[in-house]
């Protein structure tokens, strides 16, 4: 019997703090017992920018960076060469650098795996979204006339635009 009056007790002493508590926070949320908050303390109060939180659901516009240029191309970044010798191509690199630009989906019913030069790439993997454009960004050669690099997975691979033969691969230059 004493056990239960001690457990009632417990749980009447939890509730009445817990009601004191919100009674307290509602009264300062009012600014006090009177419920109103005088002008001047109003006023005095500072804002929540001053206070290091951002100002409204939405937040104040960003005016972008500053001083902020995008890198040039280099000289002749696009001047394909005139002639080409596959022999100077055919190779299968390590990457000396990686580079983190973001998610890669293979195409659709295929799967990211490792070629070689000499194979032949689905056309599935010439579509626009897998063309590599700024190929200078990521240490790769400028491609010979009708070359271009494409990727898949963390690979680059050179390949022909008319027949899918890879020329070059440059293995790991996406993380």
């Amino acid at each position: 019997m004493a056990h239960s009056i001690k457990i009632g007790a417990s749980i009447l002493l939890a509730f009445s703090l817990a009601a004191v508590s919100v009674s307290a926070e509602n009264r300062e949320e009012r600014g006090g017992p009177g419920g109103g908050r005088p002008a001047a303390q109003e006023q005095a109060r500072p804002g929540p920018q001053e206070q290091g939180r951002p100002a409204g659901p939405k937040g104040e516009a960003h005016p972008g960076p500053r001083g902020y240029q995008r890198p040039a191309e280099p000289k002749g970044w696009n001047a394909r060469p005139a002639t080409m010798n596959r022999n100077e191509y055919q190779h299968n690199y390590q990457a000396g650098r990686t580079y983190r630009i973001g998610p890669y989906h293979p195409p659709a019913g295929w799967a990211p795996r490792r070629w070689a030069y000499g194979q032949i790439l689905p056309r599935a993997y010439w579509a626009p979204e897998y063309l590599i454009a700024d190929y200078w960004l990521f240490g790769l050669e400028v491609p010979p006339p009708e070359y271009e690099w494409v990727r898949d997975g963390a690979d680059a691979i050179l390949v022909s635009t008319v027949t899918g033969e890879i020329l070059q691969v440059e293995y790991s230059v996406f993380a």
